[in-house]
């Protein structure tokens, strides 16, 4: 198939092109940098300058293409305060790309796992997430891309919130500064007690099985299905801190909640968050079997501790 990829020099795309290179896919990505599009070229993709806002180009685009795999968001903004106003942009960029699309084509676009579970029950790929959550912060644009189905073979792959691996700058780089900071990996409450905020739970994938299922949902996905990025169904916070503390080689032990936000960043809030999550149905439908190590062996490899590794952007 002819994909074309949004996001394609971000984490996730750049290990998503030679998934689908590899698979005998071609590839065209866009970039909006003079850099990411010296690196798309570098690694043999086809490149169209551009941005989100530019609907017509992605309209086209997507018209000559088999498959989009939209991982584009303006972070960015989100994160300045302007969170609807970028799923907004997301939702016009999501039917822009399924405007062009011919009919039968592959649309995939990126979700999230985290804030979906309730009552301690791991969250399957039926569960919707209730309208006060996490998770239903961009369901705007997962209503969009579902109501292409049947024309479109459309689905969506909702991500742990840890895609870890070597390179990472996301959630796990931000634990690993403030336990360097602060001397101590930090976790909230009494782990003891899974009703208590110390037993909360994550999930987590490898960068190489997000990219591979990606692959998967425009291959072999059926319309409207909704996947789960999920290798670590549930893994507590103690568990996470107590390997990051033997990765710096200092202590592990809670944190008081007043000292969360130095302890966490930005993540203060999102460690309260108790957030299982199965890929059951996601493994049956697409065949997609997690190869890549689990988080914590993942910190146990050590690169995660390199100088420097944690505030390399």
């Amino acid at each position: 198939m002819h994909v074309f990829v949004t996001g394609a020099s971000g984490w996730i795309g750049s290990a998503v092109v030679p998934e689908l290179l590899a698979a005998g896919h071609t590839v065209t990505g866009l970039a909006r940098s003079d850099a990411s599009a010296a690196a798309l070229e570098a690694a043999g993709v086809s490149v169209v300058r551009g941005g989100l806002d530019d609907l017509d180009l992605l309209r086209e685009t997507a018209a000559a293409s088999d498959a989009v795999v939209h991982l584009a968001f303006k972070h960015d903004i989100a994160f300045s305060g302007g969170f609807a106003d970028a799923v907004g942009s997301d939702v016009a960029a999501v039917r822009a790309l399924g405007e062009g699309l011919p009919d039968g084509g592959a649309l995939t676009i990126a979700g999230g796992v985290l804030g979906l579970a309730r009552g301690g029950v791991p969250a399957t790929e039926h569960d919707a997430p209730s309208a006060d959550s996490m998770a239903a912060g961009r369901q705007a644009s997962t209503d969009a891309v579902l109501g292409l189905a049947p024309r479109i073979r459309s689905s969506v792959v909702r991500l742990s919130p840890t895609v870890h691996g070597e390179g990472d700058a996301g959630f796990v780089p931000t634990l690993i500064t403030g336990a360097r900071r602060r001397g101590v990996a930090g976790y909230l409450g009494n782990a003891t007690e899974h009703a208590d905020r110390g037993a909360t739970r994550w999930t987590a994938v490898h960068r190489s099985d997000a990219a591979r299922l990606f692959r998967l949902a425009i291959e072999v996905a059926p319309a409207g299905s909704v996947l789960h990025a999920v290798h670590d169904e549930g893994l507590p916070i103690r568990e996470i801190a107590e390997a990051i503390g033997r990765g710096l080689d200092i202590p592990v032990q809670q944190i008081a909640p007043e000292d969360a936000e130095e302890q966490f960043g930005f993540l203060a809030g999102f460690v309260t968050l108790d957030s299982p999550a199965s890929s059951a149905i996601t493994r049956e439908l697409t065949g997609w079997t997690p190869s890549g190590p689990g988080l914590i062996e993942d910190l146990d490899e050590g690169h995660y501790f390199a100088p420097g590794a944690d505030t390399r952007y």
